[in-house]
């Protein structure tokens, strides 16, 4: 997967999930899609603020498990709020 984001005039994160056609039919875009949204709510406390976030899944998204997904967002997640200053 890849994630973009940019600074934005919240207070909070705000998040965008991109499933090409690339992925496959709507059945599978929608459960990489569901997937995605699940791990975001399983961690919505401990973000920083203040970020606009896609998240661009690749085909490989859709053979991986959701362990896989969780690890590999969690870390792309903490790179944009570990790694960035804060925006102003």
């Amino acid at each position: 997967m890849l994630v973009r984001y940019v600074a934005n005039a919240h207070d909070h994160d705000r998040f965008g999930i991109s499933t090409g056609r690339r992925l496959g039919g709507a059945v599978r875009r929608n459960r990489v899609r569901r997937r995605f949204r699940a791990i975001l709510r399983q961690h919505s406390d401990d973000r920083g603020h203040g970020w606009d976030i896609l998240i661009v899944a690749r085909p490989a998204a859709v053979d991986a498990s959701f362990e896989e997904l969780r690890t590999a967002l969690e870390r792309l997640l903490s790179l944009v709020h570990g790694s960035v200053k804060t925006p102003s």
